[in-house]
């Protein structure tokens, strides 16, 4: 086996993997609720190069901005949402959600949130910090409609990816684990805001820059060693 060689083509696929990671960060960084990956990689050992390690999740927080929907609510700090469709559950950062005709709280695809579930009669809607759902009725009466609990998991890193926003519980994240929101030093809620991606277009631009010139510099690798073999051959030849 041509060491050399083996090595610069498994830094080419090394760097080909890292930009499709970028690339679907780029298409989702308007999605709300999104959340950046990065590639992850292992050397093989001996100079032989490196090899694929999985795709990290990165659960940074992204930035909060005021928003028109009247449901919409956003995480400050750790958890998501608990939402479920369908009898599946799953774990989603995107608060943008909107009143059914069951009362239910639900997003664009139909996930409903947990605990919330809305009268009919209800003309204004907040929700506290601590995840407390108040609605003032038509009759002007203010009463509670529900708690949104957040889940938080041992290691959210691991969990696995269900949508462009949504997250699906595994052996390795460990089982959800709910708690209030609101207390000192934990996460809270904003109402009438949501959370942007965590994606920087300038500090993606700048890793497909980075990992375009890895790339021909492990294709200019090959080609080299790709000749080197080739001078070996027609000296054992001749």
């Amino acid at each position: 086996m041509n060491r050399a060689l083996y090595a610069a083509a498994t830094g080419m696929a090394a760097q080909q993997q890292t930009l499709d990671v970028v690339a679907d960060n780029l298409a989702n960084a308007d999605v709300t609720g999104f959340k950046r990956a990065t590639a992850t990689f292992a050397s093989l050992g001996g100079d032989l190069g490196t090899a694929p390690a999985g795709v990290r999740r990165l659960f940074e927080q992204g930035k909060l901005e005021k928003s028109g929907g009247p449901f919409d609510v956003a995480i400050e700090g750790e958890g998501f949402f608990s939402v479920e469709r369908d009898g599946r559950r799953a774990y989603t950062r995107a608060g943008a959600f909107a009143r059914a005709s069951d009362g239910a709280l639900r997003d664009a695809e139909g996930w409903r949130l947990d605990g919330v579930r809305i009268p009919a009669d209800a003309t204004a809607l907040d929700v506290g910090a601590d995840g407390r759902v108040f609605v003032t009725l038509a009759n002007r009466a203010r009463q509670e409609a529900g708690r949104i609990r957040l889940a938080t998991f041992a290691a959210p890193e691991r969990l696995r990816t269900a949508g462009s926003a949504r997250f699906a519980a595994t052996n390795e994240s460990g089982r959800a684990r709910l708690v209030t929101p609101g207390a000192e030093h934990g996460p809270k809620l904003v109402f009438g805001a949501l959370e942007r991606a965590n994606v920087s277009i300038v500090e993606s631009m700048m890793a497909i820059l980075s990992a375009q010139r890895a790339y021909e510099a492990n294709a200019k690798g090959v080609q080299a060693a790709d000749e080197m073999q080739r001078i070996a051959n027609n000296l054992h030849r001749g």
